[in-house]
């Protein structure tokens, strides 16, 4: 099994990225190698963020890792939340901050396409590799659901009857943005084996 290490503090992410990895791959925490850092995140973009993160935590440590950055992106607001959207309501917000911002900017907007985006960016043996996954769907009025984490309550994926919170999480990873992501990086991974 090869050891690859996730440069997040958010313990949501690390299950959700582990199973969709599955048991291919042990996925290491900074907490498992004793690293307590703040990762900077000051990129404009959601591709930018993802390298940032990955050269930081590969810097550090030297060992194979990677790193993801996920954004929201709602069609009538410009595409914000966007690269904002953990800290979409302000510094120290929580995701129910962020969602009661969101809905409320949308209050009376018919509109409600949105796409979720994530990146990954991989440090493998020094290379890097960006992998991309996005999925669509819309904002829904009010909360449905109690799994998942961050806006995936109000988020109706396109050709779904639940929201991601709704799903199992099965179903959700294979079809999520994250999932999509994942998957190319699992791909490039059993290639070099």
């Amino acid at each position: 099994m090869q050891d690859l290490l996730f440069a997040t503090n958010n313990q949501h992410k690390l299950r959700e990225i582990q199973a969709i990895l599955g048991n291919e791959f042990h996925v290491l925490s900074l907490k498992d190698v004793t690293l307590d850092v703040e990762i900077p995140e000051t990129q404009e973009t959601i591709e930018g963020n993802a390298v940032q993160k990955a050269r930081f935590i590969h810097g550090l440590t030297g060992m194979n890792c990677f790193a993801d950055d996920t954004g929201l992106e709602i069609d009538a607001l410009d595409g914000r939340p966007g690269v904002y959207s953990a800290r979409y309501a302000g510094e120290g917000c929580s995701f129910d901050d962020n969602i009661d911002k969101v809905l409320q900017e949308l209050s009376g907007i018919e509109n409600r396409k949105a796409c979720f985006r994530c990146v990954i960016c991989l440090i493998l043996d020094g290379v890097e590799h960006l992998f991309e996954g996005r999925v669509d769907g819309v904002i829904i009025p009010e909360r449905q659901g109690s799994d998942g984490f961050g806006y995936d309550p109000v988020f109706l994926p396109n050709g779904f009857s639940q929201t991601f919170a709704e799903m199992p999480a099965y179903l959700k990873n294979g079809i999520s943005h994250r999932g999509r992501a994942a998957e190319g990086l699992r791909k490039l991974m059993l290639s070099k084996k």
